[in-house]
Parts: C-alpha cells; structure tokens; sequence
C-alpha cells in the first residue's frame, strides 16, 4: 500500500527537490503541494494523507500553528517537521503541536525518506543534531520561567501577530480571518500588552526571533 505524502513548504525548488527525492523510494506518492500554512491545513483535509511534511517558517500561517490545526481537526496524518532552525523552542513547540519527526533542511534529502518510514511504523525521528535538545529540555520537561514568551498568547493571536509582522494592514487581517476590524485591533492591544512591546517594529522583530516568520514586512 502507498504511503500518500503532501508537502508544505513555500519555496517551490524545495518542494520540486523533495518530490523528486520521494518519487524514487518505492510505495510513495506525492499527492498535494501547498506553499503556506492555511492551504497546508485546507489540503491536508481535503486530501487525508498519511503524511504531512511540514516547514515552521511560511507565510499567512507558520508551520507551527499549522501542526497543531492539522492535529485538532484531523486525526490521520502524522506531521514531519523540516526546518532550518534547531534551537530549543522550535523544536519543543513543533513537538508539543503534535508533529512525530523533526528533519533539519540541511539532512532533508538524506533523512526526510527514513523519517517518512519511522513515523509510518508508529515511532518518533528526530535529526541527530537536535536529539539532545529533546533529551535535555523536551522530554525533562521545561520550567515556567523557561517557556518562550509566545506561549502566553492564544492561537489566534499567534496569526494576527505574524500577519503583523508580514506588514499585512488591519483591513487584510480582518478580510483573511473573517472577523473585524475592531477585533484585530482589540487582538492587537492584547499581543502588545502581554508581550510588553509597544510598536509594530517591536513586535516584528520579536515575531522573526520567535520563529513565527522569518520575513520582513
């Protein structure tokens, strides 16, 4: 039987790169590309497949955000994580979303295969590079004071801080999340006070350090 695969990830080399790669291993099909979290989570459903590899950093909705969505409202796929980050937070927020592996892009086209593999026979694939991360602060359990500082926000203020950071205005925001204008703002005040951070040049910047996006707006 087939392994179904979609690919999420909005550089499209990249996604050319890995389905080549994929289409050479035996009972494997690409069923679906999708270049930002929102189109991820709308395939992923539409499509049911096995499995989902998943970039963290895309536009609109990161990878994150996009995990856990998949995780809530689907129970099939299981989520391959493919990042170029390996600090500590995107590893354990990727893994507290629900996702079963985590490949490093620099190890994409040598693990992604074996990852796919593990994560269909049950088990967890974690890059070499990142297990100790895992083993140290994961599966120790971190402690309150230790928790990134966007764990104090709600998903959805999670998306509007992002779309912010992409420099997306409140008019967009309220269009692309079909709620209003007053409440992007209200979501707005609330990210600023819970944060601390009082301009939306702050609040980019600690969005691009925190792994929400990595683009200027």
């Amino acid at each position: 039987m087939s392994t179904s695969i979609l690919l999420g990830d909005d550089h499209k080399m990249l996604r050319e790169g890995l389905r080549s790669l994929l289409a050479k291993e035996p009972y494997t099909e690409v069923v679906g590309e999708a270049h930002n979290g929102f189109d991820t989570v709308r395939l992923a459903g539409e499509l049911n497949p096995d499995v989902v590899v998943m970039d963290i950093s895309m536009p609109d909705l990161n990878g994150i955000e996009a995990t856990r969505q998949i995780v809530d409202r689907f129970s099939h796929p299981r989520i391959v994580a493919l990042s170029i980050h390996s600090g500590r937070h995107f590893v354990v927020e990727m893994l507290r979303a629900g996702a079963a592996a985590y490949v490093l892009k620099k190890n994409a086209f040598e693990e992604l295969a074996r990852a796919i593999r593990t994560v269909m026979r049950g088990h967890t694939y974690l890059s070499p590079e990142i297990a100790d991360v895992v083993r140290k602060d994961y599966l120790s359990h971190l402690s309150q004071s230790d928790q990134p500082a966007f764990s104090l926000l709600s998903a959805r203020e999670r998306q509007i801080l992002q779309l912010i950071a992409e420099g997306k205005t409140t008019k967009i925001i309220a269009f692309s999340l079909s709620i209003s204008n007053k409440t992007v703002e209200s979501h707005r005040r609330n990210i600023m006070n819970k944060l601390e951070l009082h301009s939306v040049a702050e609040l980019t910047k600690y969005a691009i350090s925190e792994g929400l996006t990595d683009r200027e707006p």
